[in-house]
């Protein structure tokens, strides 16, 4: 067992990397001393030729010109699809569970999953992670370093993959297609939740206060300010308090003209959420997509029509967590939270 020592430049920075080798673990690091004149003027990797450096551009614009012709992937440099076309090959693969990786240090990296091994920690708040790569990542939140431009907006990002992403923004591409129904979302997590929210019934995460089960981390975070009453998010350029990011952004809009606004080309209506905009345009339609099954009625968002559906059932799904009375609909529970603690004497924050 011998100690292996890597070094990460972020930065102005350099973070020493110590680990300790693993008898499994079949990581190469090329190591040579060849000059590289070419340099790339965003971020300041060097490239031995000039063909490397035009494929590392596409990287910062987000542009994929590779396409895999087996499963239709895309990727910005030759060397990237010639490494996942190793996936199809089964060349490195997992003797635990299957998977295939797309090369050696992939292999090695993903093994890790299985040993729950983090060998790289950060010298800044200890945090442990699996890969370097992660962890240079990770020390960018530390930095406030963004590397990654959007060449359209100026857009800042520590990762390229947020950059990949955020690029869908601008040419409106939404790869990820629900087999269930006909929604498409720009990431892969999005369609997860998707999944999870609208056509199952599998509810995973559990309120600490009074048990009830939600589908998601963030319906189970904003149920958690009824029960406390908190408001976490404060604006910056005031004194106001708020129980949700969304209702932080709102005020700073329409107060602090903070942002910009969605106007309707209809009657150019202006609105601070795309969501609310996406409504207010079904209505000049006279479209409503949404139907109970109940009876004949119609609505123009599944919020609303989740809201009738009360009418139709006795189940109380929420709960005062000052006074234990139930309720049908979430704004009713707010509504006597603030109530029943004014009349107890409490200060919220």
């Amino acid at each position: 067992m011998y100690k292996c020592y890597d070094y990460c430049y972020i930065g102005e920075r350099c973070f020493e990397l110590k680990t300790k080798a693993h008898s499994d673990d079949i990581t190469e690091v090329p190591r040579d001393d060849k000059p590289r004149p070419y340099v790339c003027t965003v971020c300041g990797k060097r490239f031995r030729k000039r063909c490397r450096l035009t494929d590392h551009r596409n990287v910062h614009t987000g542009v994929k010109m590779y396409k895999c012709t087996l499963c239709d992937k895309r990727y910005s440099s030759r060397t990237s699809l010639k490494s996942h076309m190793n996936v199809h090959s089964s060349k490195y693969k997992c003797t635990e569970c299957g998977k295939c990786c797309n090369s050696t240090t992939a292999l090695a990296e993903h093994r890790r999953s299985h040993s729950g091994e983090k060998p790289f920690e950060c010298t800044v708040c200890s945090k442990r992670f699996t890969t370097a790569v992660h962890l240079v990542s990770h020390s960018r939140i530390h930095s406030g370093e963004k590397p990654y431009k959007c060449h359209l907006c100026e857009k800042g990002f520590s990762v390229s993959s947020s950059l990949h992403c955020h690029m869908r923004v601008h040419t409106g591409d939404k790869p990820y297609k629900c087999s269930l129904c006909d929604k498409s979302f720009r990431h892969s997590g999005t369609l997860q939740t998707h999944k999870r929210c609208v056509h199952s019934d599998r509810r995973p995460h559990e309120c600490p206060y009074c048990g009830k089960l939600f589908k998601s981390k963030k319906d189970v975070k904003y149920h958690i300010h009824i029960h406390t009453g908190a408001k976490l998010y404060s604006c910056r350029h005031c004194s106001e308090r708020f129980s949700s990011r969304d209702s932080l952004k709102v005020h700073r809009l329409k107060s602090h003209n903070e942002g910009t606004y969605l106007t309707c080309n209809i009657c150019h209506k202006k609105f601070s959420k795309s969501g609310h905009l996406k409504v207010h345009l079904l209505q000049h339609k006279g479209v409503k997509p949404y139907a109970c099954g109940e009876c004949t009625k119609c609505f123009y968002t599944m919020s609303h029509l989740r809201s009738h559906q009360l009418v139709h059932t006795d189940h109380k799904q929420f709960c005062c967590g000052l006074c234990g009375k139930d309720f049908k609909r979430r704004e009713s529970v707010v509504r006597h939270f603030k109530k029943c603690s004014d009349e107890l004497g409490f200060s919220r924050m």
